[in-house]
């Protein structure tokens, strides 16, 4: 199933039988045809021990399952929004960031300390993230949310990209991160707030990043 980018923040989605979508709820904007908008427990095929795993750490966001035969405008907030396609890999993103993906993609949930070890949970704090992320996983397409609009940056082992955390979106490949810090650094770049800290992303993949510092 693929989404249509009418503009920078409304994408459409064609229903078929037998398929379905999830989508965060309350994002429907207008729908045509014979389509059903049902709460949904689990959220994908991660299951019940996905959905799990986000309540205990405080971090669900309420999803709705969508089904039936016709076409569905999503849109939220005035976000802008970018289509990302996945084609057998695994995406990693904050669940409030999540406007609506495939059925077909299995949900799960990373600790965040399994990457980067304990500056992955540091780097969960500073960016307000919490400690736990989304992973969608197979072949399908996924849109999601952010301030100002998404960039895509390549990462290549010669060339790792370091990106403010406030500023991450998302990221998928063979990606390793770590929570790395630069004494001055955002004196340096005129934001002085003191929180002197950058998210190196090396291996091979992309990161995609928001032209803002604001959260969703």
């Amino acid at each position: 199933m693929a989404f249509r980018e009418l503009n920078s923040k409304m994408v459409e989605a064609t229903i078929t039988p037998g398929q379905r979508l999830f989508s965060q709820r309350g994002a429907m904007l207008a729908y045509r045809g014979e389509v059903s908008f049902t709460p949904s427990i689990q959220g994908g095929q991660g299951g019940l021990g996905s959905m799990i795993g986000r309540r205990v750490a405080g971090e669900a966001t309420p999803l709705m399952t969508v089904e039936g035969s016709g076409t569905v405008l999503f849109g939220h907030g005035g976000h802008h929004i970018q289509v990302i396609n996945l084609a057998g890999d695994t995406l990693y993103v904050e669940a409030d960031r999540l406007l609506a993906f495939d059925g077909s993609l299995r949900q799960g949930t990373m600790f965040m300390g399994s990457q980067g070890g304990v500056m992955g949970i540091v780097r969960g704090q500073v960016s307000g993230q919490g400690l736990f992320t989304t992973t969608l996983e197979g072949h399908g397409a996924v849109a999601v949310m952010a301030h100002g609009g998404v960039i895509e940056v390549p990462i290549t082992p010669q060339r790792p990209v370091h990106v403010d955390p406030q500023a991450y979106v998302a990221h998928h490949g063979d990606v390793r991160n770590k929570l790395s810090t630069a004494i001055g650094w955002r004196d340096m770049v005129g934001r002085g707030s003191g929180e002197a800290f950058q998210l190196e992303l090396s291996g091979s993949g992309t990161v995609f990043v928001q032209a803002s510092e604001e959260k969703l």
